[in-house]
């Protein structure tokens, strides 16, 4: 027990009261999503739809809800059911991701589509264990999509459910490896009648009011079984294990310019980092090792400027990219191609590659919010 903490804090002990509380408040504040029924539709019988949950929850791992509704919604115009998407083009998926990070997942979310429209019949599974088994699906999206499309009484436990859990519990066991514990908590906590809500309800707790920084614990219906509040050391938890410091690697990319400002353009590798995107020429940095971050590295001589360093911070590592931009005339390359200006930024780019661009050519931001809109 952290010095400061009282023997008399509260336990959770029976969580039916603390599960009904929740509901209770959820009914009145959840928050109007456009992957999500409202609560009319729901009291009229109809459930919600596992494709629209299963592709809001993989673009939701690790990206906010304001940078996903656009994206979600250009997905649904585009591909409007599981069928249309694994019936897309695998480029045009890529584009469409690009800017959600982690472009392993765009392959996946394509991978996934197909198995359930070939192997399933465009339906998905309805259980945990049948939704894993498909391709870039792992225990959090299966229980995630198992309870709110399927009503099945799975403990969903993303990074806003792990803070509502430790402030509970005041639990003392550093970040990951409490993670067996929460879900524990949570998997007691789920109601059998209402286990969608009750997922949908504890991150909207989580996101809304049990926040990292100064939680409305007086807004919370929880609060009064909060052990962390009544210690009052609820921005203490959750406590995580120190990271790492992450390495720095350095490269050097190319902006060639066409006269009509056409940019020169190649596909990566589709193994390994931001595999199978779009980029500008670079030299062979990885996260792994160093680059070259000097004209040494030109695909082809050419009157290089430097026009300074894009700093990008990966998972795992960080990145300094020297960047020199060329004019250029003549056809592309072998295995590259010109991307008229216009339309550079429908391209699949990753965002450290679009940071490169707008590094050297000035407007190219411009262009590219314009796009986003």
């Amino acid at each position: 027990m952290t010095q400061g903490m009282t023997a008399e804090a509260p336990q959770l002990g029976t969580t039916s009261s603390l599960t009904s509380a929740l509901l209770a408040w959820y009914d009145r504040h959840q928050r109007r999503l456009p992957w999500r029924l409202p609560p009319e539709a729901l009291r009229q019988g109809r459930r919600p739809d596992p494709y629209r949950v299963w592709l809001s929850e993989v673009m939701l791992q690790q990206t906010t809800i304001g940078a996903v509704k656009p994206y979600f919604e250009k997905f649904l115009a585009q591909w409007p059911t599981v069928a249309a998407l694994a019936a897309a083009e695998t480029d045009d998926v890529m584009k469409a991701w690009a800017g959600l990070g982690y472009y392993s997942r765009a392959r996946n979310l394509k991978k996934c589509a197909e198995e359930v429209a070939t192997r399933h019949g465009g339906v998905f599974p309805d259980t945990e264990a049948g939704l894993r088994a498909l391709p870039g699906i792992g225990d959090y999206t299966a229980a995630a999509v198992a309870a709110i499309a399927f009503g099945r009484p799975a403990a969903v436990v993303d990074g806003n459910v792990e803070r509502v859990v430790t402030r509970l519990a005041a639990i003392e066991t550093p970040l990951p490896g409490a993670k067996a514990q929460i879900k524990k908590i949570v998997q007691a906590m789920v109601p059998e009648a209402r286990p969608g809500d009750f997922a949908q309800a504890m991150m909207d707790l989580g996101a809304t009011i049990c926040t990292p920084r100064r939680p409305s614990c007086i807004l919370c219906p929880m609060s009064y079984r909060c052990t962390a509040r009544a210690l009052g050391a609820q921005e203490r938890f959750p406590i995580k294990a120190e990271k790492a410091e992450k390495p720095l690697r350095l490269g050097a990319a190319f902006i060639a310019v066409r006269p009509d400002g056409a940019v020169l353009l190649r596909r990566r590798p589709e193994t390994g980092l931001l595999g199978g995107m779009t980029e500008v020429p670079t030299s062979a940095w990885t996260a792994r090792q160093d680059g070259a971050d000097d004209v040494t590295a030109a695909p082809f001589p050419a009157a290089w400027q430097s026009c300074g360093v894009v700093r990008h911070v990966f998972t795992h590592f960080a990145l300094h990219l020297s960047i020199y931009r060329a004019a250029v005339e003549g056809p592309a390359p072998s295995g590259h191609w010109w991307s008229a200006r216009d339309t550079l930024f429908q391209e699949a780019l990753p965002t450290v590659m679009k940071k490169a661009i707008e590094a050297a050519i000035p407007g190219a931001s411009k262009a590219r919010r314009a796009k986003i809109r």
